[in-house]
């Protein structure tokens, strides 16, 4: 007996070769019918033997695609439909755009094969890509995912490339990326003065692989977005580069080889090794502990005992690595500060000073994105998201939201992110950046109306961090104004708290919220930054709190860790403030304190202070480079030698205790590897006793602070069992999960 079914996929289910998948398998069983992509992902008619059908979709359900992401399936009997034959057809767009974005993925095994073997036509073709891989949203212009709403498009498939992308049999059958040499993007070379270099395109990655290593510093255009890379074995043209890029002690990230090369150099554990090798390729920050290689780690990673790695993950990449035999410098190409460039024209305007060369190419870059960044800590191997970029953005497949109204979600201002509601998929956007900055603000502001245009759909509710200066607030109040929107400003805090409560789904839970971060304008006016809340029954409460201290000189105080350390120093610490600040600083800054009345609970600045007491640094040269430097300095711990430096008290606990007692083991000459760890176990000790005290066995932990995977393991290590720790899984703890939290807690709290 025949019967017909419709059967329909939501999620991550186009651009990922779930329709050639879906043809195959349906021929195996012997089905006739249709598949398709639509607004909403995949839909299918079919008629066959209900159990052939039952045994198809049973098997597409528990074994789709590899970098597919089911999010809802359903299969309904239909009338009866006479097919011919099965067929992918084209897609149909009868509504507004209701489906997960993809995301670009890196280059597969099979196309790694590809490029490398000579006897293949798409030997040393860089831009070789297949229904598993390549770039995704990076050229996305619309949806659904077809050829013709890529930048893609402007490349024609040649008649090989139309056989391959027609042919059920191959791996490129229905691959919206498919390009080869003949047809496809093409590579130049030019030099900073915009003059191109002659040279035969099979020995194109010899050449750069040559100039590499002869101290020349490359911007290359990679499938995302500009990278500038250098031998990064080479001392002085790593340091010209930072000269160049403005950017005195940030880290550099590394570009392996191979997985080979960098494992003869660096221990990696199974999940830094699964990362590295994944769809989404981020940057991982490993430990440089048994280092075995010839990096210039100075001039790579300044001060620092830890590295950030990556391995190649596009053709382009590919082909030079394989011409390499030293690691480069891989760092966005940009200036320190501003967002990666992603045009050939931006590229030798603001880089040219920069870099000696630029590998071009001519396909259009529609959603420049940094790599992603990653760290797992060193005992319990947590996952900590540093940056949420390429290879997860724009999606965020979790989220559990039943709502008919538009949301969207404008984020903070450090780290910014857009996250936008418009039908029943979330969307976050890539990582965008300090909005201080001209040209991230732009690009911030661009994304925002780029997404409204992609979904065709106006926001009906705009949410904005409560500080009146962040520029994400001032954009998201005049667009109210524009769109006739509602709305609402959200403590920043409370957006940190609600975005792990969202992320693990406990707003049916009793929860408390523990946010450690650097700065938050506060419900009463303060700079809150060591907070402590309550969440039941969708009400949040600030029940604790670092005991607040000054703060002094605004956004100087963040750039300037003796600041932290002047405002929480008692009188006894006047020596150590004198060789820090000269006379004048002191009885300016003294006056200052003397009449300040704006007050601070930043753990942020807490650690500032710690590190310019222990002379680590008085002076930030990049964000939160003073906690950097501070974790780094420790190697491993050992908590049966630690102790608290402060009292918990039903309120919280006090920066100015923990500085006193520090100082006070500074002289008696305790190490500074010791205090460290004494410091970091107070506030793991002070987090786990302030639960107890007030009754909570499910503690959630959002803000930059939980960045520092030494204090993630000692909370591991010492919550007892009664007691489950919640920390970010799918985003970082930093401000870019604000918008996330934003719209949870408007979703959420007091409805």
């Amino acid at each position: 007996m025949i019967k017909s079914y419709k059967i329909s996929f939501s999620g991550q289910v186009q651009g990922v070769g779930f329709r050639p998948y879906v043809y195959n398998l349906a021929l195996k069983f012997n089905l006739k019918g249709t598949v398709s992509n639509n607004e909403d992902g995949v839909l299918i008619f079919t008629s066959g033997n209900p159990q052939n059908i039952s045994a198809f979709y049973k098997k597409l359900t528990e074994f789709p695609p590899p970098i597919s992401k089911i999010k809802t399936k359903s299969i309904i009997e239909t009338e009866n439909l006479i097919f011919e034959d099965f067929r992918i057809i084209p897609s149909t767009k009868n509504g507004q755009l209701n489906l997960p974005l993809t995301p670009d993925f890196a280059i597969c095994k099979d196309c790694k094969n590809d490029i490398e073997n000579p006897e293949n036509r798409r030997y040393n073709y860089a831009f070789t890509t297949c229904v598993n891989c390549g770039p995704r949203w990076a050229i996305t212009q619309t949806f659904p995912f077809e050829r013709s709403n890529t930048s893609i498009d402007e490349f024609p498939m040649c008649a090989k490339c139309k056989k391959e992308y027609n042919s059920p049999i191959n791996r490129r059958f229905h691959s919206q990326t498919n390009t080869c040499s003949t047809c496809g993007i093409q590579l130049k070379l030019i030099n900073n003065l915009g003059e191109t270099i002659k040279i035969e395109q099979s020995n194109l990655f010899k050449k750069i692989a040559a100039l590499l290593s002869e101290g020349n510093i490359i911007g290359i255009k990679n499938t995302s977005g500009y990278l500038l890379c250098c031998n990064a074995e080479n001392p002085k043209i790593v340091q010209k580069l930072r000269n160049k890029k403005h950017r005195p002690n940030k880290p550099f990230a590394v570009l392996y080889p191979s997985l080979k090369f960098l494992q003869k150099e660096v221990i990696l554990n199974d999940k830094q090794l699964k990362s590295l090798a994944s769809a989404e390729r981020p940057i991982n920050i490993v430990s440089l502990e048994n280092y075995k290689g010839k990096l210039a780690l100075q001039q790579v990673a300044p001060n620092l005992n830890q590295l950030g790695i990556m391995l190649p993950y596009t053709g382009i990449l590919q082909l030079l690595a394989n011409e390499l035999n030293f690691p480069i410098v891989a760092t966005s190409g940009n200036i320190h500060g501003s967002p990666i460039i992603s045009t050939n024209g931006d590229a030798l305007e603001k880089l040219q000073q920069v870099a000696d060369y630029f590998l071009q190419h001519n396909l259009k870059i529609e959603h420049p994105q940094d790599d992603s960044v990653v760290k797992f800590s060193t005992k319990f191997q947590q996952k900590v998201l540093f940056r949420r970029s390429l290879g997860y953005a724009p999606n965020y497949l979790e989220a559990s939201i039943n709502s008919e109204e538009k949301i969207l979600a404008m984020g903070a201002h450090l780290k910014s992110t857009i996250a936008f509601y418009p039908n029943s998929n979330l969307y976050i956007s890539q990582y965008l950046g300090n909005l201080d900055n001209f040209d991230v603000y732009n690009r911030f502001t661009e994304t925002t109306e780029n997404f409204i245009q992609l979904f065709e759909q106006q926001p009906e509710i705009i949410l904005v961090d409560k500080h009146p200066m962040y520029q994400s607030t001032q954009f998201g109040k005049e667009l109210a104004k524009k769109t006739n929107s509602k709305l609402l400003e959200i403590q920043h805090h409370k957006a940190h708290f609600t975005a792990v409560l969202g992320e693990h789904n406990l707003f049916n839970e009793k929860v408390l919220g523990v946010i450690f971060d650097g700065t938050g304008f506060g419900d009463d006016e303060n700079i809150w930054g060591g907070e402590f809340f309550s969440y039941q029954n969708n009400k949040i409460e600030r029940i604790g709190q670092v005991e607040n201290f000054d703060w002094l000189l605004g956004d100087k105080m963040s750039k300037e860790p003796r600041l932290s350390l002047l405002s929480l120093a008692s009188e006894e610490m006047k020596s150590i403030l004198e060789q820090k600040f000269t006379s004048n600083e002191l009885k300016n800054y003294g006056y200052l304190k003397s009449q300040n009345k704006l007050k601070t609970s930043s753990v942020g600045r807490l650690f500032d202070a710690v590190a310019s007491i222990l002379n680590i640094t008085d002076f930030n040269t990049y964000e939160g480079e003073a906690a950097i430097l501070l974790e780094n300095s420790i190697s491993n711990y050992d908590l049966r030698t630690c102790k608290s430096y402060s009292q918990l008290t039903s309120l919280g606990f006090s920066a100015k205790e923990i500085i006193k007692n520090i100082y006070k083991d500074v002289e008696n000459g305790t190490s500074r590897e010791q205090i460290i760890t004494n410091f970091l176990f107070s506030l793991a000790t002070h987090i786990l006793n302030f639960s107890k005290v007030k009754g909570f066995t499910k503690i959630a932990l959002s803000g930059g602070v939980f960045q520092n995977t030494t204090l993630v393991d000692m909370l591991l290590e010492l919550a007892p069992k009664e007691i489950k720790l919640y920390f970010h899984k799918d985003l970082s703890p930093n401000d870019e999960n604000s918008s996330f939290g934003q719209l949870m807690y408007y979703l959420n709290i007091n409805k």
